[in-house]
């Protein structure tokens, strides 16, 4: 109860002083990553984000390997800066979602500082557990976003056309926007057991609320892989195999909490 003593004895000042703390600390780890992906401009672009664009890359391959009905054949974008300041300000903005992302387990680091004063004892030292688990499912989110989902977008919409008459000329901003959002989006999505592991410890869920809405939690995921993929079942199915892996580890960890608290044997014969 040490823990929590302390930090009820904190005044409001002091707490704002470690949330300032806090902010800082995170802001100027996302400042130093951010730096350093900006001095590897050919890395960052030629080998990572343009990567995709080459009928080589990996997934492609991959895809070939499985199925020749799979083979991409052909992208047909052609990127262009329409502004005298579009490819600076694109090397900018993609430094700062780099260093967001490189820095993302120190961030983490700095959060849980701040908020272990308040947990008990038993809970606080969980704390290095809830940073390496929080950035693998991150990190995995982005790999799967950017071999995954990001190929499939590029070649769904870059051999999409309307008419022979229309070439695919993309500005630079409209693809790189599109591949950082792609890649951060799967990162975040990825955290649902986290986010669930939050949900069971503050009361507001249960396995067993999980369990019973299972069936509409896999059309949710059915609805969120067509949105993000095109519109053919094996992009929506490869996007969704892992989003339902996601869910059921969601439920094994709300069982896994669910174990020490009174009458969690009942309640699992009941779910039985």
């Amino acid at each position: 109860m040490t823990g929590e003593k302390s930090f009820k004895d904190m005044s409001l000042i002091e707490h704002l002083r470690d949330l300032r703390k806090m902010i800082i600390h995170s802001l100027v780890a996302v400042f130093v990553a951010a730096a350093v992906a900006f001095t590897a401009k050919s890395i960052i672009f030629d080998k990572i984000l343009f990567a995709p664009l080459h009928l080589d890359f990996v997934t492609y391959r991959m895809f070939c390997r499985i199925s020749d009905a799979l083979c991409v054949h052909n992208i047909p974008i052609t990127l262009i800066a329409r502004k005298l300041q579009g490819q600076f300000s694109v090397h900018i903005w993609t430094s700062v979602y780099a260093g967001i992302i490189l820095a993302f387990p120190y961030i983490l680091y700095e959060l849980w500082k701040f908020v272990a004063p308040g947990l008990y004892p038993s809970e606080q030292r969980y704390g290095k557990r809830f940073v390496f688990v929080t950035s693998v499912l991150f990190f995995i989110g982005i790999l799967f976003g950017y071999y995954i989902i990001t190929p499939l977008v590029i070649n769904f919409l870059g051999n999409y056309t309307i008419s022979d008459r229309v070439e695919n000329m993309v500005d630079i901003t409209s693809y790189i926007s599109s591949v950082r959002t792609t890649i951060l989006a799967n990162g975040l999505v990825f955290e649902l057991p986290v986010i669930i592991y939050f949900f069971v410890k503050l009361g507001l869920v249960d396995s067993r609320f999980l369990k019973q809405s299972r069936k509409y939690a896999y059309v949710l995921i059915l609805i969120l892989a067509a949105i993000i993929t095109p519109p053919d079942i094996f992009s929506q199915v490869v996007v969704a195999i892992p989003l339902v892996a996601l869910y059921e580890l969601s439920i094994f960890v709300a069982r896994w909490l669910e174990r020490g608290r009174p009458g969690s044997e009942a309640l699992q014969k009941t779910d039985l």
